[in-house]
């Protein structure tokens, strides 16, 4: 008689503790009164094994939700209305739990209920548990479908089915031959309980402790796990690079834009790495020229650069007055001349005439008259308006006596006067040899340390190898990285 309830759908009230068991009986054993469910649902989730076998001390209430061979109205049968026949305990099915059939709209115990075949699978649906979950639903109407007949009658569309109301649209339509995987409804609080927060956090911060992923500082500091959203955890001071040391140092230092630190070197040195340099074949003529064309690629930038310098711009060309005086810092000026004037500048070059001068600058003015530069040699002969820029190269670092004459005094008066902003080229170190006030001042190589007339400080790569800077004790590391010529800043 057992074998009458296998494959029948039941549920199965295990109390508060066990809670909600669905499923296919499986196997009903008499002697240990258990009953055996395959494909069980647990509280409307599916059970990750594929048996439950349950004792009739554990079971509070058993309810049949479907029979196999039950007729296609949903109603018992009229040859099984009786109440005389099988009861549960001869069924096999524990006496300890009370069956729920059908008998006119009202439930009856298991006791005095005839076959099997009363319980209407109509009826249990309408009275499943409302806590069931509705993939369990889903999952039901796959099951009565394959133990339905044939011949088993279309659902009306009348709002009524096999007595009851109407199901659910989404589960006629889609309640059928649904995949297994879709069945079941994730538990979202039982897989975020299987995430211990804390724990797995203080792993992590064990392992970068370990590590020492965190530490900064000598290894009694403590460094702080976390910090607030307001608070910085960047270093407070930036980081100096010092690449750049010298044997003596000039009292004054500078940085680049990249925070590398460039120390100024006293005059005396200065002149040894020169000296050097020359003696290693960079000779006073290469240096004249690297000297003029860093100097006019920064003049010609600080003249407006292609905003202003373009072939379609000859009726607006810029104006440079150059002021040199008869020695090497002169000579320089001359050749940033004649670069500007290939560079369609309209320069002005002023150079007092001497009986003597230098071979460097009676070379540079040879190559300047083949310009259309203009050359004078009074002040008279410069121009009443201002210009665009003035270059000073009236200042020397020895010939001091030059700065008694009187041409010198007014070149120097007409300079000040003028309303043109000033570009010192490799201008002396003290204040009292700096007699114009520049805005610019550019230095060669390495820089001096320059007064605060001298203006925003430039530095030029004129070619110095890096073993000639060794040679004379400075261990160099070079701070111009692509360009030619680089701004510095006081520190």
């Amino acid at each position: 008689m057992a074998a009458d309830w296998l494959g029948s759908l039941v549920s199965i009230n295990c109390g508060e503790t066990l809670g909600m068991y669905q499923g296919e009986v499986s196997a009903v054993d008499q002697a240990s009164q258990t009953i055996s469910l395959r494909q069980p649902f647990h509280n409307g989730i599916k059970c990750p094994v594929p048996e439950v076998t349950f004792s009739a001390m554990d079971i509070k209430e058993l309810k049949i939700l479907e029979i196999p061979g039950s007729s296609a109205g949903g109603q018992p049968d009229s040859s099984s209305s009786g109440h005389s026949g099988r009861s549960a305990r001869a069924a096999g099915v524990p006496s300890s739990a009370p069956m729920a059939v059908p008998r006119k709209g009202e439930l009856r115990t298991q006791e005095g209920f005839n076959s099997p075949q009363q319980c209407s699978k109509s009826y249990g649906e309408r009275h499943l548990d409302a806590s069931q979950a509705k993939g369990f639903r889903r999952r039901h109407n796959s099951w009565s479908s394959s133990s339905r007949g044939q011949s088993q009658a279309t659902p009306k569309k009348n709002g009524m089915k096999n007595g009851g109301p109407l199901k659910n649209k989404d589960d006629e339509c889609f309640g059928d031959g649904m995949e297994d995987s879709l069945d079941t409804d994730f538990d979202f609080e039982g897989n975020l309980a299987l995430f211990d927060k804390a724990a797995v956090f203080s792993q992590i911060e064990t392992s970068e402790r370990r590590n020492g992923a965190r530490s900064r500082g000598t290894p009694n500091e403590r460094t702080p796990s976390r910090y607030r959203h307001d608070e910085n955890i960047l270093e407070a001071e930036p980081i100096v690079y010092r690449q750049i040391t010298v044997p003596q140092h000039g009292g004054k230092e500078y940085c680049t834009d990249s925070g590398l630190v460039v120390p100024s070197i006293p005059y005396e040195l200065h002149k040894r790495l020169l000296s050097v340099a020359e003696r290693h074949g960079l000779s006073l003529e290469r240096r004249l020229e690297m000297a003029g064309v860093c100097a006019s690629q920064m003049t010609l930038t600080l003249l407006g650069g292609p905003n202003r310098l373009t072939p379609k711009n000859v009726h607006q060309r810029p104006t440079v007055a150059l002021l040199c005086g008869p020695h090497v810092q002169g000579a320089q000026g001359i050749s940033c001349g004649r670069h500007l004037a290939n560079h369609e500048v309209h320069v002005i070059l002023f150079l007092p005439n001497f009986v003597k001068m230098l071979e460097s600058i009676t070379n540079e003015l040879t190559l300047f008259g083949k310009t259309d530069g203009k050359q004078v040699s009074s002040v008279k002969d410069l121009p009443d308006t201002p210009v665009d820029l003035v270059i000073n190269c009236l200042d020397c670092h020895e010939n001091a006596f030059l700065r008694d004459q009187q041409w010198y005094r007014a070149a120097v008066d007409w300079a000040n006067q003028n309303r043109a902003p000033v570009l010192s080229i490799d201008p002396p170190m003290s204040a009292q040899e700096q007699a114009v006030d520049a805005k610019w001042s550019l230095s060669l190589g390495l820089p001096l340390p320059l007064a605060e007339g001298a203006g925003r400080l430039y530095l030029c790569d004129i070619g110095i190898p890096r073993q000639v800077f060794h040679e004379v004790g400075i261990n160099y590391h070079s701070p111009f990285g692509c360009k030619f010529v680089i701004p510095l800043h006081s520190t």
